[in-house]
C-alpha cells in the first residue's frame, strides 16, 4: 500500500476544527491560510505542519471517540502509515514537499470535544508512544494535493 495524503486543513480564523482543503501550500511557516491562535505552542518554523496518520484517528475512533479529520488541527492526515512509522528527525515527502518531524504535538483542552468525556490526553505521546500528533518542519516548500503518496526518507 502506498501511504497517501487523505486529509489537508486548514482554519483561517485559527483553532478547531481546521477545515478541508483540496491543496495546501507550504512553506517555512506552515500552511497558507492557516492562523495559530496561541503561538507559544503551535506554529513557528518548528512547529509549521502538524500531522496525523490514519491509524491513530481510526484507533481512537474504534474506542468510542467522536474524532474526525481536522478535528484536533492537524494540518495534514496521512493514510498508509502504522503509529511507529513517525518519530523526531524521520523526513517525511508529501508530493513536493519534504518535511522533517521536530517532535509530538502535546494534546490540549481545545480538542477535548473530540474525544469521549473530554479526555484530550488519549492522543498523548507520553501515554501511547506514536499515538499522537507530529509536528514538522519544513525542508522544501511547495504545494500538496489531496491524495499525493507521502513515503519516508
Amino acid at each position: 500500500m502506498v501511504a497517501r495524503a487523505v486529509g489537508l486543513h486548514v482554519n483561517p480564523e485559527g483553532g478547531v476544527p481546521k477545515h478541508p482543503r483540496d491543496h495546501l501550500v507550504i512553506n517555512q511557516s506552515g500552511c497558507v491560510g492557516d492562523k495559530q491562535l496561541d503561538t507559544r505552542h503551535h506554529g513557528g518554523p518548528q512547529r509549521a505542519v502538524c500531522l496525523l496518520l490514519t491509524s491513530v484517528l481510526e484507533h481512537l475512533q474504534a474506542e468510542g471517540h467522536p474524532i474526525r479529520p481536522g478535528t484536533t488541527g492537524e494540518n495534514l492526515l496521512v493514510d498508509g502509515l502504522e503509529p511507529d512509522a513517525l518519530s523526531v528527525g524521520a523526513r517525511i515527502t508529501v508530493g513536493e514537499v519534504v518535511l522533517e518531524v521536530t517532535g509530538d504535538a502535546p494534546p490540549c483542552k481545545t480538542i477535548r470535544a473530540s474525544f469521549e468525556g473530554g479526555s484530550f490526553r488519549e492522543l498523548s505521546h507520553r501515554q501511547r508512544q506514536g499515538h499522537t500528533r507530529w509536528y514538522a518542519r519544513v525542508l522544501v516548500e511547495g504545494t500538496v494535493y489531496l491524495h499525493d503518496p507521502v513515503s519516508l526518507q
